[in-house]
């Protein structure tokens, strides 16, 4: 092996799970099976070092490497920075490299993530028998995040908020295997329901409390973790220790951003579930192909920063539960939806304020370059602005944003009279400090710019002695200043020039005057350089010093821009504040609209909204409304409505309706569309039921439930049974708020004796046509399904929609030929369901296949004369 290669060797056994990326020169190197996945996985030329190609490799230029980086973390894998750690002019022998960082999903900074998004690094840590911790953290903005189940359920407790964080990568216990702890069957590997792009495993002893807690406590320097809320959180403390120490043993640098852990509970806020986040689609489309235009938080995002945006996934992720925190929030935006002046004011105030978290992420992980210190400057330059347009407001909300605001008119100042306005993209290409900041470095420029004043002059005055019209005087990082002369005029060359170079059409001369202005010039360059990173480094002090400070002022920016985009949205969507009622079960909305329905009708111009209204109380009125209609109706677009309204309504947001009354929810339950887990053998029906049972184990009277066709995955009678007891459990035992949309019409004849619920139909209309849907919500059960007009308008051929209606009549005929049997409601008597027998199936035949539409009055005395007498006859 050659020495540099013994290098990559050692680098790569230190780093086995990494992809080495090896710096020679100005390129990153790979060798070996890294160079093969790498040119496979980024479509790479593959060479090879030997003419025996035995050592494949490839390469990427170091300054775009950061691009083909991130598309290798986004691909899951992991990556060693092995850097050059010695200057190769300073040295003979080969330069000594060392892995500097190693960069993983979880750790590394994307540039690429978009502002609203958030790159959680997660860890589940289990402790004893029956308890979980998670912690996430977000390396980018400083986000640290802790929580802790306990229980027989833990597990899959710990896995749902998992699931609902969608961390990118995720930190376990070397040995930790859900079927050894006796939580799965011995032979289910993977964590069930959970995504993660990466996976990591860590040896078992960092997982331990001996271990973690101390390494917390000496991050944060305090000596107790109580201040964080962790008392009595053991699993909580451990998954975030687990955190610290894999964070810090990829090298990520200082972490000084990282100066606070948040303890949170779920039942601190409205609780959503993985699967309700998913089938309500807040932050993300249910299907890819339907972008994000599908979601709850496109049609919310009027946030002017990046701080904001995020704010506002995470409010819609974890809703608030609290009243008082609800209706501070409502009375803010109440106010600046009062104010147009105002509320553009400081939305204009804001759009100057750029992502202060990453850019205070990129300072203390020594990745950010000029460019992002004089950003992170003229930001807080934004911030006095900010805090005057806010202080106009006086909501309680407001001051309390206002009341102690730090504009940090220090760090600005440091950053703007240490940082050129117009500097470099690195730090290697120097001028990047403001004149006037170093007496030394304003000495050194002006020598450097007089030398190369001086090399002109060189150039001037040799073409005068040669005679050489063509001479040049020019400069490379290989040879240093030169005098190029053509082929043709080297018979005019002097003496005293020194051959330096030979090219096809012109040689390369130094002389020793020109060899001295450039010792005297390089010098001064190379020091001055120094000086400047020299002050770049103390100005990283002076802001670090600060990034307490700024996180918190971060904070506040967010609020206000959260509460500013609320009043915006409300102002120019027409939506009303919602009312919060302290007691009872209460849930009703007069013309509610689905938010992201209607916007994208607008967007569209493809016609308006219909609204809908709904109640439903726990106390005196309905608790279960039973819906009934033909599929595309809008039963699903209903209940969907129901849930989102709550969400936007427990965010502190207005809400798309004319009137709103809603006694806190406390978790919204969601069985909505038909999904399936076929890696792990479980069919469409067994995750519907597997849905169901989590619904129906842990819903209280204070939670919103919404169950979409439920049974509709197994035989008819099977599926009617099931959804029967499901709607007598919900009102008998549970007694949650409830939408049940089914096409069992049978469920309807419940209304006769649960007294709670209330039947209602999505309303449309036969024409001559086919079917007309009216989007509106009546009182009252539907009479049929229309599933074979919703086919018909899918675009079936003709010949299997008659088909169709010919077996429908034979089965209907079947069913009224007899009377159905009694189906028990213990503890009340049986309840007989009756469906009427009529005298004459011909007569029902008749007027299946009349038009009623189209008849003219006289043709329909006439057949109504026709059927009257038949009758007569029969009887």
């Amino acid at each position: 092996m050659t020495p540099f290669m013994r290098q990559y060797t050692a680098a790569q056994q230190a780093h086995p799970d990494c992809l080495i990326f090896f710096r020679m020169g100005d390129f990153y190197e790979l060798f070996y099976d890294d160079a093969v996945k790498v040119s496979r996985e980024l479509q790479l030329t593959l060479t090879a070092r030997d003419k025996q190609k035995s050592v494949p490799m490839c390469g990427v230029p170091y300054h775009a490497a950061e691009t083909y980086i991130q598309r290798l973390l986004r691909k899951g894998y992991r990556i060693a920075m092995c850097e050059q750690m010695e200057d190769p002019k300073t040295v003979k022998t080969i330069v000594r490299r060392e892995v500097v960082r190693v960069l993983t999903p979880g750790t590394a900074i994307d540039p690429s993530l978009g502002s609203d998004e958030n790159n959680f690094l997660a860890s589940l840590a289990p402790v004893g028998k029956d308890a979980f911790g998670v912690a996430v953290l977000d390396l980018s903005t400083g986000d640290f995040r802790a929580t802790e189940f306990r229980g027989t359920d833990a597990f899959s407790l710990a896995l749902d908020e998992l699931g609902r964080l969608r961390p990118v990568e995720l930190v376990l216990p070397e040995s930790f295997h859900p079927g050894k702890a006796g939580l799965l069957a011995d032979d289910e590997v993977e964590l069930p329901g959970l995504e993660v792009r990466t996976r990591t495993p860590v040896e078992d002893w960092v997982f331990t409390a001996d271990y973690a807690l101390p390494l917390l406590q000496g991050h944060f320097h305090t000596h107790s973790l109580d201040g964080f809320g962790l008392a009595g959180h053991t699993a909580a403390a451990v998954a975030a220790g687990a955190l610290v120490h894999y964070v810090r043993s990829t090298k990520q640098g200082e972490l000084q951003h990282l100066d606070g852990l948040k303890y949170y509970q779920r039942g601190g806020s409205l609780e959503l579930d993985a699967v309700s986040v998913r089938n309500l689609e807040l932050v993300e489309p249910l299907w890819t192909q339907e972008g994000v235009e599908s979601t709850l938080f496109h049609a919310l995002d009027t946030c002017c920063t990046p701080m904001g945006k995020r704010l506002l996934r995470s409010a819609l992720l974890r809703p608030m539960a609290d009243a008082a925190c609800i209706n501070r929030r409502l009375d803010a935006v109440d106010e600046a939806v009062g104010s147009l002046r105002l509320r553009e004011q400081l939305r204009r105030a804001l759009d100057n304020v750029l992502d202060l978290e990453r850019l205070l992420a990129r300072v203390s992980m020594d990745s950010a370059g000029p460019r992002d210190v004089l950003a992170l400057g003229r930001t807080l330059g934004a911030l006095p602005t900010v805090l005057a347009e806010a202080a106009a407001f006086k909501a309680e909300g407001w001051q309390m944003l206002t009341s102690g605001f730090d504009a940090l008119t220090d760090a600005y100042a440091a950053i703007i009279n240490t940082i050129a306005e117009e500097p470099p993209v690195t730090l290697a290409d120097g001028g990047f400090i403001q004149p006037g900041r170093d007496a030394e470095l304003d000495e050194l420029r002006t020598l450097s710019q007089s030398g190369r004043q001086s090399i002109a002059a060189i150039e001037e005055r040799e073409r005068e002695r040669t005679g050489i019209s063509s001479l040049k005087v020019r400069y490379n990082s290989v040879f240093g200043y030169y005098i190029e002369i053509t082929k043709a005029n080297l018979n005019s060359v002097p003496a005293d020039y020194e051959r330096k170079q030979t090219l096809v059409n012109a040689e390369r001369f130094t002389t020793p005057e020109l060899k001295e202005y450039e010792t005297k010039i390089l010098t001064a360059h190379e020091r001055s350089v120094e000086i400047e990173k020299r002050i770049f480094a103390e100005l990283r002090t002076t802001v670090l010093a600060a990034a307490h400070r700024l996180k918190e002022t971060a904070r506040r920016v967010a609020e206000m821009d959260l509460m500013a985009g609320f009043a915006h949205l409300a102002a120019l969507r027409n939506y009303i504040r919602p009312q919060i009622e302290l007691e009872g079960c209460i849930y009703e909305v007069v013309n509610g609209r689905h938010p992201v329905v209607e916007r994208r009708l607008e967007l569209a111009a493809s016609g308006r909204f219909h609204p809908n209204s709904m109640h439903l109380d726990g106390v005196e009125g309905p608790s279960l409304l039973l819906i009934t209609g033909p599929n595309m109706g809008g039963k699903s677009t209903y209940l969907r409505q129901a849930a989102l309204l709550v969400i936007m309504a427990q965010m502190g947001c207005f809400v798309p309706a004319e009137r709103m009354r809603l006694s806190l929810v406390d978790r919204v339950y969601t069985r909505i569309g038909a999904t399936d887990n076929v890696s792990r053998g479980r069919s469409t029906f067994m995750v519907e039921m597997t849905e169901t049972a989590a619904i129906l184990n842990t819903a209280t009277e204070r939670s919103l439930v919404l169950l979409d066709e439920m049974g509709r995955g197994t035989a008819t009678y099977d599926g009617l049974s099931l959804a029967w007891a499901t709607v007598e459990h919900l009102h008998n035992r549970i007694g949650a708020r409830t939408l049940f949309a089914t096409h069992y019409h049978e469920l309807t004849l419940l209304s006769d004796q649960l007294s709670k619920l209330e039947n209602l139909r999505v309303a449309c209309k036969e024409t001559s046509t086919g079917i007309v849907f009216l989007h509106a919500v009546e009182r009252g059960p539907a009479n049929k399904s229309y599933g074979i007009d919703v086919a018909r308008l899918a675009g079936l051929p003709q010949t299997v929609i008659d088909r169709a209606r010919d077996v429908l009549r034979l089965h209907e005929k079947a069913e009224n030929a007899s009377v159905r049997g009694a189906i028990p409601a213990p503890p009340q008597p049986a309840l007989q369901m009756t469906i009427f027998t009529p005298l004459s199936q011909k007569i029902v035949d008749r007027l299946q296949e009349t038009d009623i539409n189209s008849l003219t009055p006289m043709q329909a005395l006439q057949l109504l004369d026709e059927l009257k007498r038949e009758l007569e006859g029969q009887a």
